[in-house]
């Protein structure tokens, strides 16, 4: 009886000695589902890489329109400024 504090506690067997005051408290969840990817299945990114290019296309083809237009403003303003400054440099040359 010199030992029997440090014995194992015998009451639990799924679980380390250590753990058994941690683990006293834990409720089953009887009929819970539980859904978790598999290490060992897990294939997050092809999904993703095999569909990218037809959505990479259907955005853009979808704000085109905006995208370009705005882009097509703000070159031509920064153009047409640019040759009306310099339409005003040589009216203003001598």
């Amino acid at each position: 009886m010199v030992f029997a504090r440090s014995r194992p506690v015998m009451a639990r067997y799924d679980v380390s000695s250590h753990m058994v005051k941690w683990w006293k408290g834990h409720k089953p969840t009887d009929g819970q589902v539980t859904r978790s990817l598999s290490p060992y299945e897990q294939q997050v990114v092809m999904p993703w890489l095999k569909s990218w290019p037809k959505r990479a296309y259907d955005k853009f083809s979808d704000s085109f329109i905006y995208w370009g237009g705005a882009a097509v403003i703000t070159v031509g303003t920064a153009v047409l400024a640019d040759e009306a400054d310099a339409a005003q440099d040589r009216s203003h040359r001598y």
